[in-house]
This record gives C-alpha cells, sequence and structure tokens, in this order.
C-alpha cells in the first residue's frame, strides 16, 4: 500500500508540472535560443546591463501597475521581478481607463549607483524615476519636461559631466513628427531643457522615425532609432563626433529575406564578456510587440545586426543562434503566467486597466484571489478592474476555477479574452439563479454586443476555459468538475488592443451600486500548452 501511495504521488507531481509547463521557452537546453525570446507584449523594450545582471523595461501603457521589471542572467531566460509604476499620475486621469494613452516607450539606464526611468506619457510630458535596486523602492514619477507629444525619451550622461536627452514627438498631440532632437539636462537628470535641436527629419527617406536610444562609443555619439512604423519598419544608426549633430545615418537590421516583419526599437547591451547584443520587437498583431534578440558586432564604427541573409549590406533578423557569452550556465527561467493564489499577493503577471482602488479585490491567505463585483459600467472595455495579463505564446490554453458568492441582482464573473474586440464567458445572477453564456464585442465609437443562449447552472463553483490556437482563435469550454468540459458559444478571433496585445484574464461586475457588493472567489487560473 506504501509503494502505490508513493506512485500515485509521483504520478499526480508529474501531470501537474506537464499540465503546468511553460508553453514558450526560447532556450533550447543545448546552449542555443530561439526568438522570440519572449513571446509576449513587451513593446518598445530597453535593457541595462548592471555587473552580471540584465534588467529591461518596456512601454506600460494604461495597465497598473506599469513599467514592468524583468531581470535575467544570460539575455535569453527572463523573469518579472517588479514595477517600478504602482499607480500613475494623474490619478484623476488614470483613475479612469484610457486605452493606448499612459506610459509610452520607456528608457532604463543606470547612473551613479542609481536605476534611471525616463518614461513619456504624451498627453502631460516626460517623467523620471529612480531607484537604488531594480525591485524597488522606486521615487514618485517628477515631471521633467511638460508639454504634449513629448515621447521616447533617452538620456545621456557624458564623460565630462554634462547630460543630455533626446527624444521624439507624436504627431497626434504636438502636430509634428517623424523627426528626433537632442537637447540638454542638468547632471542630476531632474530638469530637462526647452533648447532642443533637430538631428534627423525622417520625412527624408525615414519615415516614422521614433523610439530613440542614445549611447557613445568611442567618441562617436550614437541614437539608435526605429523608422518606417511599427509593423513594417527597420532599425536607422545615426552617428556623430558632436552631440548635437550633424548626424551620419546608416539602415543596419531590416526584415529582408526572413518572416521577421519590423525589426526595430530597442536596446544596445554588452555582456561582461564584451559581446554585443541588440534587442527589438517585432509586431505580431493579437499576441503584440514580442521580443527578439540579435547577435550585433562592429565593423568601423557602425553596428551591425543579425545576419546579412541576403547580402545586401543591411542585417537580418536570426532565428535560432548560439547564446549570449556570460561566463556561466544559468537554468531556463520565463516570465510567470498561472497563478494557484495560494500566496497572499497577486503574481506580477496581472495588470489592472487602470489605478487599483481598494474595491477592487484583495489576494487573501485563504487560498484563492478575492475580486468583488462592484463596477456599473455598461461597457466591459472601460471597466477599470479587468484583472488581465498577456498572451504568452501562440498556441495555450487558460483554464479558471471560481466560486461565485453573487448577493444582488445583475452581477457577472468570468474569464474573458480583451482587446479592439472582446468575448467572454460571463457566469451573471438573474432572479436567484446563475446562467452561463458567451459575450462578445467589438469597440468602435460604440458597442456592439452580441449573447449567446444561457445555460442554467446548478452549481456556484465552475470550471471555465479558453484555447488559443494559431492566429489568436479562441474556443471556450466549460466543466463542472474539471474533468467533463463542454463547448460553448461560437469561435473568436482575438485582436490587438489600443497600442498593446490582446489580454486574457478575469472580471466581475455589477448593475447597481450597494454597500455589500457580490464576490468571485478564483482558486486558481493555468495557462498550459
Amino acid at each position: 500500500m506504501k509503494n502505490i501511495k508513493i506512485i500515485l504521488l509521483l504520478f499526480s507531481v508529474f501531470f501537474f508540472q506537464k499540465s503546468t509547463a511553460q508553453v514558450w521557452v526560447p532556450d533550447n537546453g543545448d546552449g542555443t535560443y530561439t526568438n522570440p525570446i519572449i513571446h509576449a507584449d513587451y513593446s518598445d523594450p530597453d535593457v541595462v546591463r548592471v555587473g552580471d545582471d540584465y534588467y529591461m523595461t518596456a512601454s506600460s501603457f494604461n495597465c497598473i501597475p506599469g513599467l514592468p521589471i524583468l531581470h535575467s542572467k544570460d539575455l535569453v531566460n527572463w523573469k518579472i521581478i517588479g514595477y517600478a509604476l504602482a499607480k500613475q499620475p494623474p490619478f484623476e486621469t488614470y483613475d479612469r481607463v484610457q486605452h493606448g494613452n499612459g506610459v509610452w516607450a520607456p528608457s532604463i539606464t543606470y547612473h551613479k549607483n542609481e536605476f534611471y526611468i525616463y518614461y513619456p506619457d504624451p498627453d502631460f510630458g516626460i517623467y523620471m524615476i529612480k531607484a537604488k535596486k531594480a525591485e524597488g523602492p522606486w521615487s514618485e514619477p517628477l515631471l521633467v519636461k511638460a508639454g504634449k507629444g513629448l515621447i521616447d525619451p533617452s538620456p545621456l550622461w557624458d564623460t565630462d559631466g554634462k547630460a543630455y536627452m533626446t527624444h521624439a514627438f507624436a504627431g497626434s498631440r504636438a502636430q509634428i513628427k517623424s523627426l528626433l532632437v537632442v537637447c540638454t539636462m542638468n547632471p542630476e537628470g531632474t530638469v530637462v531643457n526647452n533648447d532642443e535641436v533637430m538631428v534627423i527629419d525622417g520625412h527624408e527617406g525615414e519615415e516614422t522615425i521614433e523610439g530613440p536610444k542614445f549611447y557613445k562609443r568611442n567618441n562617436y555619439y550614437y541614437i539608435f532609432a526605429p523608422a518606417g512604423g511599427v509593423p513594417t519598419g527597420w532599425q536607422t544608426i545615426l552617428r556623430s563626433r558632436n552631440v548635437f549633430g550633424p548626424y551620419e545615418k546608416k539602415k543596419v537590421l531590416e526584415q529582408g529575406s526572413t518572416t521577421i516583419n519590423g525589426p526595430h526599437q530597442g536596446a544596445w547591451v554588452t555582456t561582461q564578456t564584451g559581446e554585443d547584443w541588440f534587442f527589438h520587437f517585432q509586431d505580431k498583431d493579437a499576441y503584440g510587440r514580442i521580443v527578439h534578440l540579435q547577435p550585433m558586432k562592429w565593423v568601423n564604427d557602425w553596428p551591425v545586426m543579425g545576419e546579412d541573409f541576403d547580402k545586401n549590406g543591411i542585417g537580418e533578423p536570426v532565428t535560432t543562434y548560439k547564446k549570449p557569452n556570460v561566463g556561466k550556465k544559468y537554468p531556463i527561467e520565463v516570465p510567470a503566467t498561472s497563478d494557484e493564489f495560494n500566496e497572499p499577493k497577486l503574481g506580477l503577471q496581472w495588470q489592472w486597466q487602470a489605478n487599483k482602488q481598494v474595491n477592487f479585490g484583495f489576494p487573501t491567505s485563504l487560498g484563492y484571489l478575492n475580486l468583488f463585483c462592484n463596477t456599473t459600467t455598461k461597457n466591459i472595455f472601460n471597466a477599470p478592474n479587468l484583472l488581465l495579463q498577456k498572451f504568452p505564446a501562440e498556441d495555450f490554453t487558460v483554464t479558471t476555477k471560481l466560486t461565485f458568492n453573487s448577493r444582488l441582482n445583475g452581477e457577472s464573473t468570468g474569464l474573458i479574452i480583451l482587446g479592439l474586440d472582446y468575448s467572454a464567458l460571463s457566469f451573471k445572477s438573474y432572479n436567484g439563479k446563475l446562467y452561463l453564456n458567451q459575450k462578445t464585442g467589438t469597440f468602435a465609437n460604440t458597442i456592439s454586443e452580441t449573447e449567446t443562449k444561457p445555460v442554467l447552472i446548478e452549481n456556484n463553483t465552475i470550471y471555465l476555459r479558453v484555447k488559443i490556437k494559431k492566429g489568436a482563435i479562441c474556443n471556450f469550454f466549460y466543466s463542472l468538475d474539471d474533468k467533463n468540459y463542454q463547448p460553448i458559444g461560437t469561435e473568436f478571433k482575438a485582436r490587438e488592443g489600443k497600442w498593446i496585445g490582446a489580454k486574457v484574464g478575469l472580471f466581475a461586475l455589477g448593475e447597481e451600486v450597494k454597500n455589500d457588493s457580490g464576490n468571485v472567489a478564483v482558486d486558481w487560473f493555468r495557462v498550459t500548452k
């Protein structure tokens, strides 16, 4: 009997590990990696090395907490370790959902034993936050340069102690775009001056140039800048002996003969062994802007990225390549997805649609996540209390177990796929009974919504599932015992959101405001192959 118990225990452990295996692993385990290194929407990535550690941040727009901080030891295996922005100012603005607004392309730098992140809010200006450790605590955001349409800042502290910044412009706010400027800032990095000098006009061969990163090497000033537009662009390099130019330019990375569209906008990093690497994104529609890693070298003081497969003098992105030499080997690691809710804190994969309010819900020490049905918006697209995470791969399955404790008529909870369109399994209370159906909506200036015929559910505990296959095609299922899953609704094709990829997660909503709303206890949320 004892041996049988041991066998059953080992089998259950094996089955659980297999069922919760990571859905995208770039490390091939043989000294090579396969792009993308992160198959998730970490758009506009910037990376800095500090000693033997690498840190990444990315755009977060209206998703809170914002400015994710990821850590790696080898540039291939990454883990989320925190967020630099717990709450987004101005609070009266970002307490409401602001799709596509908020934190655009940030930069992360290490200067005088401190981390600095400069991030743009295109409606308010350029902010700076800093920290002694990447895990935080981070300072409160400081508006270092106010103005509409100022985007994509990147600082440079020169060897003579002077400090500069390059940035771009959003035409939707500034009425100018496709150009880059360089300006000065005080040595502390707390004031960016209004003494801009234009260093390139992108209308002359570099349309939509933006996203600059500022570097210095061998007495050259370099501005790495993407051009040509998000889905189809290329990487341009500017260089000059003078910080204000004039700058030469060279195209160094493009799609070419590969299938990787728009390889551009990212970060140059030198390893502790002297190797050079370049991070960039690829726009993959509903999957967002996923992260790639390219080998890089210097030839005649110009960077050469990727491999020149078509022999035209311009690099193209690699797919599988030898891993960076960082002096040691490190274990495989990927950003978190599944959450058992067994800890009294949310997993770092989760973000809300707006600044979190106390009545959205709580992690507990009781083995579940508690969400409240207290948002009464008629348009789920604008519900601030949606709890969402990024698509982590092309093909994956999400299953969640929840118990619905409704107290008011019309309350609902469930599993949602959200982009510019959405589809959700909605578990709703109506006249003392519980019903499940699929709700699908399309968002334009107005919302149109369709619902399938509701299914009466005789239990307040339910298992909800969505299977996503290549092309972001989603199919929904439900179960009352986690064994027999029934299909429900119709097939749904996920779409990207406003400047972000589609997301998957949880909701809890109500139709009226009372002093004791219903709640949902989410036992677990599992992302599997």
